[in-house]
């Protein structure tokens, strides 16, 4: 019974594919665009002056340390292009009938933080290091400041004291196993997979929300006062 349990448990564990911060904006809102024939094409609002990153939670937040600021250019749009047909083609591979481009890119500065963090290579045990970066409008900073750190006349300690880092760890919902209000059937694992001794036996397995704290750490970016 309890090599079932741990099973059951094993396939319910929800699994965090990429541990660390993505540069990608979020997605706020998606206008379907009509287009001709058998292409559906979708426009979608992002959202990338959060000035919020994500990194994972067992980060050392004590080495964070700003690394680069400079002039670029951010999508404000996510386009996406599908055709029908070809997506009723090739059903389960979205990549042979999607397409997608980011669109209207505007100035911005990127700042961009490192960290320590344990690696996430299996053969390495020792702690790696990783970045994360956000983005600032033009209009956000001051004209002269602005100005100075796009052209790089500011150096990195100077520009560190521009910056305020703060880190928030929020609580999520996770669905786990009731075991109070489960039934498991006996059974034997055979080449991996487990066997019901009754083959007419049924396993009635609940499931109950609990708390727990999330697997990433909100790292925000605010201007210091006098900047």
């Amino acid at each position: 019974m309890k090599s079932l349990r741990n099973h059951v448990l094993t396939v319910a564990t929800v699994a965090i594919t990429s541990a660390y911060a993505s540069a990608i904006p979020a997605v706020a809102q998606t206008t379907t665009v009509p287009t001709a024939g058998a292409e559906v094409e979708q426009i979608s609002d992002l959202q990338p002056f959060t000035h919020i990153a994500y990194i994972p939670a067992d980060a050392d937040l004590s080495t964070i340390r700003i690394d680069t600021v400079k002039m670029v250019k951010v999508a404000t749009k996510l386009g996406t292009v599908s055709n029908t047909r070809d997506c009723d083609d090739w059903p389960g591979n979205p990549a042979d009938c999607i397409r997608t481009r980011f669109e209207s890119r505007v100035p911005a500065l990127r700042v961009t933080y490192w960290y320590k963090a344990p690696s996430t290579t299996p053969e390495e045990s020792v702690d790696a290091y990783y970045t994360f970066s956000v983005y600032f409008r033009a209009d956000e900073i001051r004209p002269d400041l602005f100005r100075a750190l796009s052209a790089g006349e500011v150096g990195r300690s100077a520009a560190a004291e521009l910056f305020e880092v703060s880190t928030t760890r929020a609580s999520i919902q996770q669905g786990v196993i009731d075991e109070a209000n489960s039934t498991f059937c006996d059974g034997y694992y055979l080449d991996s997979d487990w066997v019901h001794s009754n083959p007419r036996c049924e396993d009635r397995v609940t499931y109950r929300q609990v708390a727990s704290l999330s697997p990433y750490i909100s790292v925000k970016v605010d201007l210091a006062p006098k900047g």
